[in-house]
């Protein structure tokens, strides 16, 4: 099985060097040198790391044959791809390959259907999951501990705790329902004097409008 493990970024000094965003959570086995690589041009490769290194935070690679800012700029943007065996399992527990979680069903823990996932996006901060609905809609679900509680591989499902509108409008449709209620106490108000206002403004302190959304 192939994994998009990297994607190659801007030349770095003159010597062929490039900045990669790394897409694996073990580049020190996948990025390391003499490692080959596959690529996404396939044209532009395969590529054999050369050298690795860490710079400001930053993982830099030269590979072999490309020994200046030319060559390195025009491997820009290439897609770096490695060859998994689909049985391999990341080392920490709690880490998984994308191909692991592709396809698993989420639900939340009271066990209500939220969709499948169909692809994870990596991005600086963190991962996400893209979840499609039953009615064919997305969703993105941050892949943090708060809010995935489970991955289950045996059931091939997600379980999630999501917070209040992650998942769904019902935040937005409670927000505009209690705006409705303001603007009936308001009205209210109006025509029959203080008494109404006062209730309404009892009925804001201590009901649903007076809760932050």
């Amino acid at each position: 099985m192939q994994l998009v493990v990297a994607r190659i970024g801007r030349a770095h000094g003159i010597k062929g060097e490039v900045t990669v965003e790394v897409r694996t959570d073990e580049p020190e086995l996948r990025l390391a040198p003499g490692a080959v690589l596959a690529t996404d041009p396939a044209s532009t490769g395969p590529l054999t790391i050369a050298t690795g290194r860490v710079h400001s935070g930053r993982l830099l690679l030269r590979f072999e044959g490309v020994s200046d800012r030319t060559g390195a700029e025009a491997l820009r943007n290439t897609l770096l791809i490695a060859d998994v065996d689909p049985e391999e399992l990341p080392e920490d527990e709690d880490e998984y390959y994308d191909h692991q979680l592709i396809d698993l069903d989420v639900v939340t823990s009271d066990g209500t259907e939220v969709g499948r996932i169909t692809e994870i996006s990596h991005l600086p901060s963190q991962d996400l999951f893209i979840v499609e609905r039953p009615d064919g809609s997305e969703v993105m679900i941050p892949f943090v501990e708060e809010i995935v509680a489970e991955i289950d591989l045996e059931e091939q499902k997600a379980v999630i705790t999501p917070p209040p509108g992650l998942i769904d409008d019902r935040a937005e449709v409670a927000s505009t329902r209690d705006a409705e209620a303001a603007e009936g106490a308001e009205g209210a108000e109006g025509a029959e004097g203080t008494e109404s206002a006062e209730s309404a403004k009892g009925a804001e302190g201590t009901g649903p409008a007076g809760e932050e959304s």
